[in-house]
C-alpha cells in the first residue's frame, strides 16, 4: 500500500462518517423537542456539510470546493446567530 491509497481510503471513510453525522443532525432537527435543539441540529448539519465539501475538495484536488465551504460557513454562522437572537429576544432586527 502506498500513501495515495491510504489517503484515498481515509478520505472515503471521513466522507462516510460525515454523511452519518449529517443524518443524525437532520434527525435532531426533525425530532428535537425544543426549538433550541432544532437550531443546534441545524448548526451541526451545516458544519458537517461544510466539512464534507472540504473533504470532497481534498479528494478531487480542486480548490473551488474550499471557496464553497467558506461561503456555507459564513451563511451558516449568520443564520445560527440570527436564530439564537430570535429565540432570546423574539426579534432579529431592533
Amino acid at each position: 500500500m502506498n500513501s495515495v491509497t491510504i489517503l484515498d481510503w481515509g478520505l472515503g471513510l471521513a466522507q462516510g462518517m460525515l454523511v452519518l453525522a449529517m443524518a443524525l443532525a437532520a434527525w435532531r432537527m426533525l425530532r428535537g423537542p425544543r426549538a433550541q435543539d432544532r437550531i443546534l441540529g441545524l448548526d451541526t448539519f451545516y458544519l458537517n456539510g461544510m466539512l464534507a465539501i472540504v473533504v470532497h475538495g481534498m479528494r478531487t484536488g480542486s480548490g473551488l470546493y474550499f471557496e464553497a465551504a467558506l461561503i456555507i460557513g459564513m451563511i451558516g454562522f449568520t443564520a445560527t446567530v440570527a436564530l439564537a437572537k430570535f429565540l432570546m429576544q423574539g426579534e432579529v432586527i431592533q
